[in-house]
């Protein structure tokens, strides 16, 4: 349930995801470093094939976000690459909604940004494997639980009548975090070994600077 489908988000949260969304794409393209965009644009393709890849799990369905990647290779520009990746797959194959994208951009940029924010600086500074690896665990992790958090939170804020059907949800997030902390750490030491300049950026200075 990343892509909060329209009709299920109040008013005021749909105005606030939209705002919060464009500021923070906003943002993020007037500092948009253009050596990254050849990184953007491979992680943003990424994040659109791997989002047709769906497994059902109760009342609901996940795939892999890979946004926690995303926050460490690109910092600020996960921002546009995500919302570029979140467009394409409402367009062509109807996930999510066009009132919700906004929400929907917020939901998986967040915490792509916070994984910058704490898990980058620490990648900057590792040297051993186990610990590159661990930390890339930590950042998928950390970014399927934030975007379980804020899409539970937008659907809670909605109207009560969604909210017995959150814990579900976040249930469903659960298995997927496993997974794409791995994925993840996998990605991560693969990228630190034989390509160690993908992670130049990753941090907050980096993200920023």
């Amino acid at each position: 349930m990343a892509h909060i489908p329209d009709g299920l988000l109040s008013t005021p949260v749909l105005i606030g995801g939209a705002v919060l969304a464009v500021a923070g794409v906003g943002y993020a393209v007037r500092r948009l470093d253009p050596e990254r965009l050849p990184h953007a644009a491979v992680l943003g393709a990424v994040l659109f094939v791997a989002s047709l890849v769906h497994i059902p799990i109760g009342p609901t369905s996940v795939h892999l976000l890979l946004n926690g990647l995303a926050g460490l290779v690109l910092g600020w520009t996960a921002l546009p690459a995500i919302a570029v990746a979140l467009t394409l797959q409402l367009v062509f194959f109807g996930f999510g909604g066009v009132t919700s994208l906004g929400v929907n951009v917020v939901t998986m940029g967040l915490p792509a940004l916070l994984v910058a924010a704490l898990i980058g600086p620490l990648l900057q500074r590792a040297r051993h494997l186990r610990t590159i690896f661990a930390l890339g665990i930590a950042a998928g992790i950390l970014g399927v639980v934030g975007t379980a958090a804020l899409v539970c939170l937008a659907v809670a804020t909605s109207g009560p009548e969604f909210r017995p059907a959150l814990g579900i949800v976040a249930a469903s997030y659960l298995p997927l975090a496993v997974v794409e902390g791995f994925v993840t750490g996998a990605a991560v030491s693969l990228l630190r070994r034989i390509k160690p300049e993908v992670l130049a950026g990753s941090g907050w200075a980096g993200a920023v600077g």
